[in-house]
């Protein structure tokens, strides 16, 4: 827990003192039960999650310092629960980022806008602590789920259900309120839709925009944000919608390319939304924008980043990064990287020593004052280190981190990745390779974190649970997806709620990880 959270909590020891209470519980949503009557919490500062019934007559909610009810509880709360010596909740105090769904208007005069930007990434961090987004908290691309299996059968894990009907495209997923989001294709258009956490039976499903055709697959490539009771997505022919995510009725639309003077990219725009705060930050590559915040409750521009040179879009999505202080944008364009200052929408420093002239597609990952990003084709890696806040250094250029767009994970000083057709790791601040395995059939896929393992999806279709050791490579288990589609597996899997979610094209498979 951070020193604002601590604060915050402190300040309601007092009113609770005359109380039978008999410990406290803070850490953040993870998960609210079907019917509402229950939250999961997640302690980071435990590692370990909770259980707590809501429906309690006497239970008394505080939301941002103001008397709320249970039903205002979403995912990604901050919560302190403070409990009877029988373990049932007496008060709950809860820090929301934004406005809850009764007090949803945007005010400037927020306290949390002002002096502490820069504790935003770590706060975000902790507020997406499930799967709300590409990449999922904070961006990092590691889950926080822990519990969950050291092994998996020959076959696989358990598989809990099969969604169908999804149609084309790579879209991978996002969770929250018991609902899993992707993007798929139906009836000659481009769709949005819910399907029940639990059942995997469809509960909405929204109309995007037009199909985007290509040789290399058809549909969506990005993955849908939620965000305090919306969802934003972003189609492969530009359309950013916000959808109610309980119902998948419209809130805003517009073409993001047609906004701003920019033209499609060859296999389609890939970008999925980033939610900071009030803004929604994507990336046109326009000529009046290459990168924009949007206002995320009417999609009214905040800012236009105009970048020299318009640079086109690439395939990435932006991260949020600070960097001495300076809050900034981070994404990887058709020429190079770029970064756009959080607060004024002003370029402030680009490099394209890793980057290719065909497509830019896996995200970059920051590490404290450093920057490292990779792209594919014969180019590879490299670190950028910050000696101050406009004094960038090239480190090194490694030819070892040669990253298509299966994405790399970041832990403990070393990034897991794969170099072409070789899973690698290499040590973050010396380019060096520590190991290097040719797996099965194809070593080119997408990775993930969770609980000690790196999860790898080769794209020709296997699943691998490998151990998150620097040292060797460890693979732990293997088996081969179910009803494999005839497109490369480019999907990202995804880990949450104890589960493990694979999309392949018109299905998405669930499976029961948890120990």
């Amino acid at each position: 827990m951070n020193v604002r959270n601590m604060l915050y909590c402190l300040l309601f020891l007092g009113l609770v003192a005359t109380e039978a209470q008999a410990g406290t519980f803070t850490g953040t949503i993870k998960e609210i039960s079907a019917d509402g009557s229950e939250i999961t919490v997640y302690s980071s500062s435990r590692k370990k999650s909770e259980k707590f019934p809501i429906n309690g007559r006497k239970l008394k909610v505080s939301i941002n310092k103001k008397p709320g009810k249970a039903s205002q509880l979403e995912v990604g709360n901050i919560v302190t629960v403070f409990t009877s010596s029988s373990g049932t909740p007496l008060r709950i105090y809860c820090r929301q980022g934004t406005s809850t769904k009764s007090t949803s208007r945007p005010t400037k005069k927020n306290k949390s806008s002002g002096k502490k930007k820069t504790e935003e990434p770590k706060e975000n961090l902790e507020a997406d602590s499930g799967w709300t987004q590409f990449l999922g908290p904070n961006r990092s691309n590691r889950s926080l789920e822990t519990g969950l299996l050291n092994s998996w059968p020959d076959s696989g894990p358990k598989l809990l259900w099969t969604a169908r009907n999804l149609g084309e495209g790579y879209s991978a997923v996002s969770l929250a309120n018991g609902k899993v989001f992707t993007m798929g294709t139906r009836e000659g258009r481009e769709i949005v839709l819910a399907v029940d956490l639990q059942t995997g039976k469809e509960l909405w499903a929204t109309p995007n925009g037009d199909i985007f055709r290509d040789g290399q697959g058809n549909g969506p490539r990005s993955t849908p944000t939620y965000d305090n009771g919306n969802l934003y997505s972003l189609g492969a022919s530009g359309d950013l919608s916000c959808l109610n995510a309980q119902n998948g009725q419209e809130v805003w639309k517009q073409n993001i390319l047609t906004a701003y003077g920019a033209q499609n990219i060859q296999w389609g725009i890939s970008e999925s939304p980033l939610i900071d705060q009030e803004k929604v930050i994507c990336t046109p590559g326009g000529n009046t924008a290459t990168m924009v915040a949007l206002n995320k409750l009417s999609g009214a521009p905040i800012w236009l980043a105009k970048v020299p040179g318009n640079p086109k879009a690439g395939y990435a999505s932006a991260i949020i990064a600070v960097i001495h202080g300076r809050k900034q944008y981070i994404n990887f364009c058709h020429n190079g990287l770029l970064s756009i200052d959080a607060g004024n929408g002003r370029p402030i420093w680009g490099d394209d020593s890793a980057a290719n002239g065909t497509a830019n597609c896996s995200s970059a990952i920051a590490v404290k004052n450093a920057v490292f990003y990779a792209s594919g084709y014969g180019t590879g890696g490299s670190l950028l280190t910050f000696s101050s806040r406009d004094s960038k250094t090239l480190a090194y250029s490694t030819k070892k981190m040669k990253n298509h767009h299966g994405g790399m994970v970041y832990l403990d000083g070393f990034i897991y990745g794969s170099n072409e057709q070789i899973l690698t790791c290499l040590n973050i601040q010396t380019g060096a390779v520590t190991w290097e395995e040719r797996l099965e059939g194809n070593g080119k896929g997408a990775i993930t974190y969770a609980d000690g393992h790196l999860y790898f999806r080769s794209e020709q279709g296997p699943m691998y649970l490998i151990e998150a050791n620097p040292q060797q490579a460890k693979i732990i288990s293997r088996f081969d997806q179910p009803e494999r589609s005839g497109n490369r597996a480019w999907a990202r899997p995804v880990v949450a709620d104890g589960k493990l979610f694979l999309r392949d094209q018109d299905i998405l498979l669930c499976y029961d990880i948890k120990k």
